[in-house]
């Protein structure tokens, strides 16, 4: 009986414990993005409307600019793996969706 209670608290701790590791790392880059846009709005002396719209342009930006590099880094992959046509399309589509570049 002992055993069995121990192992599924052990279990549940484990399930716990991976289930939130993505979501801190999520939570992490946009909290990071944040930070960064904010302290720069600051040192602009932005208030109102004015911080707002800044904060919404930084910010996409830093989507846009992830995407754009996560974009050459399969491009690279693919172009060093020597794939072409359909074998590259689906390596492309693979990475890009988060897939890595270890396909």
């Amino acid at each position: 009986m002992r055993r069995s209670m121990w192992l599924a608290a052990l279990g549940a701790a484990l399930v716990l414990g991976i289930s939130q590791a993505p979501l801190a790392q999520a939570d992490n880059s946009q909290q990071t993005k944040m930070g960064t846009c904010n302290t720069d709005a600051t040192s602009q002396g932005l208030k109102g409307d004015d911080r707002k719209a800044y904060m919404k342009k930084c910010l996409s930006a830093a989507k846009t600019n992830s995407q754009q590099e996560k974009m050459k880094s399969c491009n690279a992959d693919a172009t060093t793996k020597g794939l072409k046509g359909d074998d590259r399309k689906t390596y492309m589509k693979t990475c890009l969706s988060g897939g890595g570049a270890a396909h």
